[in-house]
């Protein structure tokens, strides 16, 4: 079987990054619900453990829970052991995944620890090598990277390791450019992005520092990568594929009339819409305590973006129980709410 490319499964310019703690089925339908008509896109998961996988339940695992229509899911795994590659592809393969993404790009400790993620980057033979591995069992998934700028910041090295990502069977890279030493601060350096772009043969999805829409529009244009990825930004903007397929002359997301959120005071208040949503989902998917250290981490993540943000975390944090934390919620966005259009990306 042909493995799919980029281009069959999405029709859009814009993807939600796998963020751990974040990228959860709760948060994706979300998003879903203001994505423009007849428009589609690649959908994450969390970042899984390849070795953990064999023996999770995918359909009661937090991290592999799904919406019933979530059926164009590409998750995101960590690994370097051709067995545990091999039986967790054939049990999303199973599950329904349409991809599956290999992790080159996380700076944690437990992910170095293992020599997974960014580690990888450090070796370029072993890194084509863990490819050349999920390809070799990819029951016709297509097989992506996603990868940081890796230590040296040296368009030679990663040019270099790109192209063996890409002999070996990559159907296509994801580059956030900073290095693993950067984690999010500074600012991701778009130009490698361009650079990286030219000299490969399979699409490449560009990462960082998206914030509003103009920024997705301005990555297109001035690095010619394939599609743009958006991590926090998106989570708490979801209405910016709304917003982005608008431009491009999508329909509105069904359900909305009209044109996207647009204003400061139009944001803030659709932020506390898209919170009292996301608290709905978790109460379907999620247990109480679950959902309310999820819904915690959301805020704490995102609320950065909020005129008075803070007062959101203090209120999420005082408050105990689900019931508690929507009413609270509720009253917050009684009042006008401002957004920011862009805030320090801090770690």
């Amino acid at each position: 079987m042909r493995s799919k490319n980029l281009k069959d499964l999405s029709n859009f310019p814009l993807c939600l990054a796998p963020m751990v703690g974040l990228t959860h089925v709760a948060l994706r339908l979300v998003v879903r619900e203001f994505m423009p008509e007849q428009a589609h896109t690649i959908w994450p998961t969390e970042m899984l453990s390849s070795r953990r996988l064999k023996a999770e339940n995918l359909d009661e695992t937090n991290e592999t829970k799904r919406g019933p229509d979530e059926n164009d899911l590409v998750p995101q795994i960590l690994g370097n052991e051709e067995e545990s590659i091999r039986l967790a592809i054939e049990k999303l393969a199973q599950w329904g995944a349409v991809g599956v993404d290999i992790n080159m790009g996380c700076p944690v400790q437990k992910a170095l620890k293992h020599n997974y993620g960014v580690a990888l980057m450090g070796d370029s033979d072993y890194a084509a090598e863990v490819v050349q591995m999920a390809v070799r069992n990819s029951l016709g998934l297509p097989i992506s990277v996603k990868l940081r700028a890796g230590h040296q910041s040296n368009m030679d090295i990663l040019i270099s390791f790109a192209k063996k990502l890409e002999a070996a069977g990559a159907s296509w890279l994801t580059l956030h450019p900073r290095t693993a030493e950067q984690k999010r601060r500074g600012q991701a350096d778009w130009s490698q992005i361009g650079l990286l772009k030219k000299e490969l043969r399979i699409p490449l999805i560009g990462n960082g520092d998206i914030q509003i829409a103009d920024d997705v529009f301005q990555m297109l244009q001035s690095t010619g990568c394939d599609m743009v990825m958006a991590g926090r930004a998106l989570a708490a903007r979801p209405w910016m594929v709304w917003q982005v397929g608008e431009r491009l002359g999508f329909a509105p997301p069904s359900g909305f009339v009209g044109r996207a959120p647009a204003t400061s005071d139009e944001e803030g208040q659709m932020y506390g819409y898209c919170l009292l949503k996301q608290i709905h989902h978790c109460r379907n998917y999620f247990s109480e305590e679950q959902s309310l250290r999820k819904l915690r981490f959301y805020i704490r993540t995102t609320s950065v973006w909020l005129e008075f943000g803070h007062e959101l975390i203090k209120l999420s944090t005082k408050l105990k129980t689900l019931d508690e934390v929507e009413k609270g919620i509720q009253d917050f966005f009684s009042r006008p709410q401002r957004m920011f259009p862009r805030t320090e990306l801090r770690q």
